[in-house]
């Protein structure tokens, strides 16, 4: 085999790996990408059940303080 059919080869081999590796490589990135998009998902529910708590918990704290407004008054009256 000449050095030039050698050199070919080596290089070929090469390149099959390199494309192995960057093969592999966006089959990690892909599968970390879905899990960060699952993860992602699960974190806007957790956030929009967290506002819907706060908005609660915001009317019963103004219920309240309104309520102890009002027995304050009367206490006064």
């Amino acid at each position: 085999m000449s050095k030039a059919a050698n050199a070919k080869d080596r290089v070929n081999d090469a390149l099959s790996r390199l494309e192995s590796m960057v093969d592999e490589r966006l089959r990690a990135e892909q599968a970390r990408s879905e899990d960060l998009n699952q993860r992602l998902g699960k974190l806007e529910q957790q956030h929009e059940e967290l506002k819907r708590v706060a908005i609660e918990v915001e009317g019963r704290l103004e219920r309240a303080m309104e309520y102890i407004r009002s027995l304050l008054a009367a206490d006064q009256q």
